[in-house]
């Protein structure tokens, strides 16, 4: 299953070249992340999670630029690892039918106490789980 989100790209998201900056597509990663992991859950009167965690990579691909502010892209966004202390989210970003962009972000839930990575707890386990999609990257 894949979480979707409506993202908005801002007319201060596009460069000198006339497109969508490459650093806004992150930004827009970071949106769909939390109303995935926030915002939807806190909508359907769920608790919010991964409060205390930090993105510790992100790999970004550019497929298809944007050449225009003021328009809604469409973000799909999925798990595609669980390890011990760690996940992957991979970011599919397109409008129209047309993919614009691929992303893959690792995330890494830290202790607020210590501000070291933590295990991942079992509620956040079963959570990322429901969107935990097998793809060809994962083999």
């Amino acid at each position: 299953m894949r979480h979707h989100n409506s993202v908005h790209v801002r007319w201060a998201d596009l460069d000198a070249f006339g497109h969508v900056n490459n650093a806004a597509y992150l930004t827009f990663a970071q949106e769909a992340r939390a109303d995935m992991t926030w915002y939807s859950r806190q909508t359907r009167g769920l608790t919010p999670l991964f409060k205390d965690m930090v993105v510790a990579r992100a790999e970004l691909d550019f497929v298809e630029a944007v050449y225009e502010g003021g328009i809604e892209l469409d973000v799909s966004i999925w798990v595609m690892r669980i390890g011990n202390a760690s996940f992957e989210l991979g970011y599919e970003m397109s409008r129209n039918g047309v993919l614009h962009a691929r992303v893959k972000t690792v995330q890494v839930a830290v202790s607020m106490e210590t501000f070291k990575s933590r295990p991942l707890t079992p509620i956040e386990r079963e959570f990322l789980s429901e969107y935990f999609e097998e793809t060809p990257a994962n083999t």
